[in-house]
């Protein structure tokens, strides 16, 4: 009979869920991570909702580009986007940005106790 390994302790469901929630705020940071979707989610906090091709004339970039954009702020979960045919219509998913307010409130804190370097 083969011996068996010793099992390795797995990670408290803590560590495991503060990995998990680690790992989604990178991928939160990744899908904002260019300046061009800023810009889109921008312009969908201004309007509540938009429709494709109005964010291609907003944005000035190619129709390709918005919509290869869109396709990764829609991956993560950051917008929606609800067929009206022969268009989408985006709109921003409230909740998805909240784990990422509540780590910026964590910097907060730390912001205000550092002296101010004014001159």
């Amino acid at each position: 009979m083969p011996l068996a390994a010793p099992r390795r302790p797995r990670g408290s469901s803590l560590a495991r869920r503060d990995k998990d929630s680690t790992r989604d705020l990178a991928a939160l940071a990744r899908a904002l991570g260019h300046p061009a979707r800023i810009r889109l989610v921008r312009t969908l906090i201004a309007k509540q909702a938009c429709i494709g091709c109005d964010l291609v004339d907003e944005s000035g970039l190619a129709q390709s580009t918005v919509s290869e954009h869109l396709r990764i702020l829609k991956a993560a979960g950051i917008i929606t986007g609800e067929i009206e045919h022969p268009r989408v219509c985006y709109s921003l998913n409230p909740t998805a940005l909240q784990p990422l307010r509540e780590f910026l409130a964590t910097a907060e804190p730390l912001e205000r106790s550092r002296p101010s370097r004014r001159a």
